[in-house]
C-alpha cells in the first residue's frame, strides 16, 4: 500500500477487536516512533494490551475494544500541536499500511497512571487509538477542492490540485476542515509557494489539524514541487 492508497483507505475507527498487535507490526510501529520522536522533537509512546484508557467516566466517547494506543507527548511550545499533527499522522498512515486502524482522540480518554512517562516540561497533546478494527470505518461528507483552496480562482498546476485532493482526506477534529491552501505562483525563476491558512473554530485543534493537512498535501503534491510560504 502506497502512502496515497493509505490516505484513501484510512477512516476513523472507534470499535476494535480485543486483539494484541502482531509482533512484527508492533516492532515496525516502534521503529517509526523512534524516527518521528527524533525528527519532530516529540515523545510518542506505544501502549499495548492496556484496556482502561478508553473505559470509565473520563472516556466518554463511543469507543470499544481499545487496548492499544499511542500517547503523543512533547515539550510545551507554540508549534507543538502542529508538529504533533504532522508527525503523528505519519504514524497513522504507517499503521494503515500495516493493516491497522486508527482514530485521533483529543478528549475521550483516561490517563492511566504508570502507562506512560512525561519528562520535564512535557505535556500530553492527544491519544491515537490503534488496532484491528471491527470495520474499516466510513467516509464523511467533505468540502470540495475549490472550497479548500484557490483552485478555480487562479491557474494552478496539476501537482497542487493533487495535493489539495490528498489534504481534503486528512482527518480533522469533528471533520471541521477549517483550513485553506493557497497557491502562490513562482516569481523571477523561483519556486512556487503554498500557504496553509487556519480558519477560526469553536472546537479548537486547528493547529494539530493543520499539521496533518500539511503532511497530506506534501504526499499528494510532491515536496519537490514547492516550498511552504
Amino acid at each position: 500500500m502506497t502512502l496515497i492508497e493509505a490516505i484513501q483507505a484510512r477512516h476513523s475507527v472507534r470499535n476494535y477487536k480485543v486483539q494484541p498487535l502482531a509482533q512484527d507490526v508492533a516492532n515496525a510501529m516502534r521503529d517509526k516512533i523512534d524516527e518521528v520522536n527524533e525528527k519532530g522533537n516529540l515523545h510518542v509512546q506505544l501502549i499495548t494490551d492496556e484496556p482502561k484508557a478508553f473505559k470509565g467516566v473520563f472516556a466518554y466517547g463511543k469507543f470499544s475494544g481499545v487496548t492499544n494506543y499511542l500517547v503523543v507527548c512533547g515539550k510545551k511550545a507554540d508549534d507543538l500541536d502542529e508538529r504533533v499533527g504532522y508527525y503523528g499522522e505519519q504514524l497513522v498512515l504507517l499503521a494503515q499500511q500495516l493493516g491497522l486502524n486508527t482514530c485521533w482522540v483529543g478528549l475521550s480518554y483516561h490517563k492511566v497512571p504508570g502507562t506512560f512517562v512525561l519528562d520535564e516540561g512535557e505535556k500530553v497533546a492527544c491519544y491515537i487509538a490503534l488496532g484491528y478494527g471491527e470495520t474499516q470505518g466510513v467516509d464523511h461528507k467533505r468540502k470540495t477542492v475549490d472550497q479548500l483552496s484557490n483552485t478555480g480562482v487562479t491557474d494552478t498546476p496539476e501537482w497542487f490540485v493533487k495535493g489539495v485532493e490528498a489534504a481534503r482526506l486528512a482527518p480533522t477534529a469533528v471533520n471541521q476542515q477549517k483550513f485553506v491552501l493557497e497557491y502562490i505562483a513562482p516569481k523571477d525563476g523561483g519556486k512556487a509557494q503554498v500557504k496553509a491558512h487556519r480558519k477560526f473554530s469553536m472546537v479548537g485543534y486547528t493547529h494539530m489539524d493543520l499539521g496533518i493537512v500539511k503532511l497530506h498535501f506534501e504526499i499528494g503534491a510532491g515536496k519537490e514541487n514547492f516550498i511552504w510560504a
